[in-house]
């Protein structure tokens, strides 16, 4: 009976954390929110690249990759996208272990979170433009 009224109250913090984001949005930055989204995958995207080109230069060298996910991990933790900075963390986790082959899978399942993440936001953000703009009244009234 707790786990589920947890569960509620969790799934209630989070629809609440992202109203608010989309709160933020105005009519001087309609889009703020999607632009948000956008700088992060831009950044991410340059992260990864970062962490792969640094992975086949210097192999063996756990300091210079784990300072690299450490920049795509706060940047994960920035945009609250927990399920990569969790394999963020099992990736610098293997670092700290000098176990390669542990951050090659750790780094495969960024990856993998990575697109699954854009995949989901960039058709969520294509169904807000479809639906037009948010209107004050069905937004407060309607949840």
């Amino acid at each position: 009976m707790e786990y589920a009224n947890l569960r509620r109250q969790a799934a209630s913090l989070k629809r609440s954390l992202f109203d608010q984001v989309e709160d933020l949005q105005d009519e001087a930055s309609p889009n703020f929110a999607e632009e948000v989204v956008s700088l992060f995958f831009k950044d991410s995207a340059r992260l990864v690249a970062n962490i792969e080109q640094a992975m086949e230069k210097y192999p063996g060298d756990f300091n210079r990759w784990d300072a690299h996910m450490q920049q795509l991990k706060g940047s994960c933790f920035s945009i609250g996208a927990s399920k990569m900075n969790n394999e963020c963390t099992s990736f610098r986790n293997s670092c700290g272990q000098e176990n390669a082959e542990g951050c090659r899978k750790s780094f495969q399942k960024v990856k993998r979170e990575h697109a699954i993440l854009r995949q989901k936001l960039e058709s969520y953000f294509q169904l807000l433009r479809q639906a037009g703009p948010a209107r004050t009244a069905t937004r407060s009234g309607g949840k």
